[in-house]
């Protein structure tokens, strides 16, 4: 059975249930990470925990998801998105590289990519929840610019999956291979400044 054909239940401890649920597979891994353990941190009974979800990829996916729209909408609110493409572009690139070199954020990219063989399942709702919302943002944000006539492009998605990765330059794989352990906020910041440079070198107006 996949995880696509659970469903999740709400109730009055829902919210406590994922709160307990996120500190334990920070700690301890997916695999790591016991029902019993869970339930314990959460102060539910495993007949509660149980109730809401029904399988332990489907708990993890929901905290995933909820830690990722909850960036999401953060970054979102917090973005003028009526400013110049510079201002923009530094904004949300600082927002995404905090959010990717964070504890949390790198917690959740490992244990998907390490499950996503076995669990297919976890990597595809990461990515929906995550990566794919940045991308859709981002592409919407430059097809608005574009009409305005502050970028010009062919291909918003394709220009979305470059400044993602522009952002990610020398500190994300550093930080994944473990030749750093933290990354500086002036490191974020100059990173992400020479994205937004590049950037629209190849697509300012």
């Amino acid at each position: 059975m996949t995880v696509a054909t659970l469903a999740i239940r709400k109730g009055r401890k829902f919210d406590q249930v994922l709160d307990g649920a996120r500190d334990v597979f920070m700690a301890d891994g997916f695999e790591g990470a016991s029902v019993d353990e869970i339930a314990r941190v959460a102060n539910v009974s495993k007949a509660t925990l149980y109730s809401y979800f029904p399988d332990k990829r489907l708990l993890f996916m929901e905290v995933a998801t909820a830690e990722c729209q909850r960036q999401a909408r953060g970054a979102m609110d917090k973005i003028d998105m009526e400013a110049s493409p510079q201002d923009v572009l530094a904004q949300t690139g600082q927002h995404f590289l905090r959010f990717i070199t964070s504890d949390f954020g790198q917690k959740i990219f490992r244990i998907c990519v390490a499950e996503s063989e076995r669990f297919p399942d976890l990597g595809q709702k990461f990515y929906n929840s995550g990566p794919a919302i940045f991308r859709t943002e981002m592409a919407a944000y430059f097809k608005h610019a574009e009409a305005r006539g502050q970028l010009r492009m062919s291909d918003p998605l394709m220009a979305a999956d470059q400044f993602g990765e522009l952002c990610k330059s020398d500190v994300w794989p550093r930080l994944i291979f473990g030749v750093i352990d933290k990354v500086s906020e002036a490191e974020i910041i100059r990173v992400v400044d020479s994205a937004v440079e590049t950037f629209m070198a190849r697509y300012g107006a």
